[in-house]
């Protein structure tokens, strides 16, 4: 009876009397805390006829339906058809958005109704929560706000936001043989799901076997966490904490890394990555590195070029070169600059487009403001591309807020240079697509994904354009080593010296190509990254 000994223990019991209070508060409530949910139930399902009418869902009515419902004055002989009344609910505990609903790109509805065995002949949406969800539903819709849509047995709803307890009904004039058929609600939501609420009032023995098995898990679960710190871990994988800092350039590689990592090695790791600029990067682990009085800290520094701040105790580790572009607004007419024009561009000597790019005639062309968009003086990019593209020159000092450069429509003086910082690189590739004239630069993965958007132009070089082959071959100047720090050498089967091992396997490399990075570790490459670790 050593079960029953632990189960009547007092830290077990009250453990099991949470666990069953839980439960019960959970399926009283009808869902679970943290998640999306729309629910859906018939409120009504009733034939019209010229007999008897009875509700499928309630009483008998005080006479034909079609009669008493506007939504059936115009409509033909309809005796045998059938009304449904739909409830569809936000019965979750957080709002949903219409970016929430997952579904093919060529869609722009939300949710499918299907009513099996019938044929939709007309839909009025009646009673929602709040008047406004109704410009959500408009009856004919237009190219940038959808409406309803019916066909055959189903109905398309568009992208309808609801907040929590948002609700609106959906009266359904039916024909055909499917009456006693239950609709159904189809379709994705993200970090949610779409359920039957009717269903969730039956009884439900899921709940009982769920109640079940985690009164077991009360009793087993000091036999169960010993297992489990027993159980050896995959190869490749191993225990513990690190977060990776610094670049904003390398952030999506590192987070694709990331989430591959995990679910190879599921049980222990717990990695962050905090994109914060890779001057700001090392700083920070200078700092952790310093406060651990000799631990090692499981800090990762990712850096665009050598770390500008000296330090003793940082370890180097040359991970891959990185590509960078010069990015400018669709509306520049260039598409090559020369790099001396470009230095124009940045020592004002130059401040409007027209210079650049006369008339056919000869002329001046159209006036179009040049507006240089930075990155501060934190960040590797920036020190890449003075050091590359400007000879070791700074870039000039900020003459306007962040805000102020996207937002400028007055006319500058063409003597002066007209300039704006921005912490990170998807800010100034937004800064660079909403402000006219506006040149900057980024790395070039995420720089094309806002190209291929239309929103922004990627900008030669020389009449080069950016990409690794241009990078293998010499032909291209803008570029980098990426390198990781350490402060101090990472111990053996740590989870940084892991990490590591696995930013140099296949995956590693696989991920950096995909994001137009040149992988040191690849055979192919290593003569290109020994010259880059040289050229500093």
């Amino acid at each position: 009876m050593g079960w029953l000994e632990s189960l009547l223990a007092p830290e077990n019991f009250l453990a099991l009397l949470g666990v069953v209070v839980t439960v019960g508060v959970l399926s009283y409530e009808r869902l679970i805390p943290g998640r999306k949910r729309i629910g859906f139930r018939v409120q009504m399902d009733t034939v019209i006829d010229d007999g008897d009418h009875h509700d499928q869902h309630g009483d008998q009515d005080d006479g034909p339906l079609y009669q008493r419902l506007s939504l059936l004055e115009d409509a033909p002989d309809l005796a045998g058809a059938s009304l449904v009344l739909l409830r569809i609910e936000n019965d979750g505990f957080r709002s949903i958005d219409a970016d929430d609903y997952i579904t093919a790109p060529e869609h722009s509805h939300g949710l499918t109704v299907t009513f099996p065995g019938r044929t939709v002949r007309d839909v009025a949406v009646t009673e929602p929560s709040h008047p406004t969800l109704l410009r959500y539903l408009p009856r004919v819709g237009t190219l940038e706000r959808p409406g309803l849509h019916w066909s055959g047995p189903e109905i398309s709803l568009p992208r309808v936001p609801l907040n929590r307890g948002d609700h609106f009904k959906l009266l359904v004039l039916l024909t055909g043989p499917g009456g006693g058929r239950e609709p159904q609600v189809v379709g994705r939501v993200r970090e949610g799901r779409i359920r039957n609420n009717e269903r969730f009032r039956r009884p439900n023995n899921r709940m009982l076997g769920l109640i079940a098995g985690l009164c077991l898990l009360v009793v087993a679960q000091p036999f169960a966490f010993q297992i489990l710190r027993d159980q050896p871990l995959p190869g490749g994988c191993a225990r513990g904490d690190l977060t990776v800092v610094g670049s904003t350039a390398f952030q999506p590689v590192m987070r694709d890394l990331d989430n591959a990592y995990r679910t190879k090695c599921r049980q222990a790791p717990h990695i962050s990555v905090e994109a914060t600029g890779s001057g700001a990067g090392i700083s920070r682990l200078l700092d952790e590195g310093a406060a651990s009085k000799g631990r090692f800290a499981p800090y990762l520094a990712l850096s665009d070029g050598p770390a500008q701040t000296g330090g003793a105790g940082l370890k180097e580790h040359l991970v891959a070169v990185s590509v960078f572009t010069l990015v400018v607004n669709t509306d520049v007419p260039v598409s090559s600059l020369p790099l001396r024009d470009l230095q124009r561009l940045y020592t004002g000597e130059v401040t409007d487009w027209s210079r650049l790019h006369p008339a056919p005639s000869g002329r001046a062309g159209p006036d179009l403001q040049v507006t240089l968009v930075g990155r501060d003086y934190a960040s590797g990019t920036r020190n890449v591309f003075e050091n590359r593209l400007l000879g070791g020159n700074t870039e000039p000092s900020p003459t306007s807020s962040a805000d102020d450069c996207a937002r400028r429509t007055k006319r500058f003086n063409h003597t002066d240079i007209t300039r704006c910082e921005q912490s990170s690189t998807d800010k100034l590739l937004r800064t660079v697509a909403a402000t006219p004239g506006a040149i900057g630069y980024a790395e070039l993965n995420n720089a094309r994904q806002y190209a291929r958007l239309g929103h922004l132009k990627l900008l030669g070089l020389d009449g080069e354009t950016a990409s690794v082959p241009s990078v293998r071959e010499r032909a291209y100047p803008f570029w980098e080593p990426e390198y990781a720090y350490t402060f101090g050498a990472p111990p053996d089967n740590s989870l940084t010296s892991d990490f590591l091992d696995y930013l140099a396997s296949d995956t590693g490399q696989n991920v950096m190509e995909r994001h137009g990075h040149v992988p040191c570790a690849a055979p192919e490459n290593q003569q290109v990254c020994q010259e880059a670790g040289r050229d500093r």
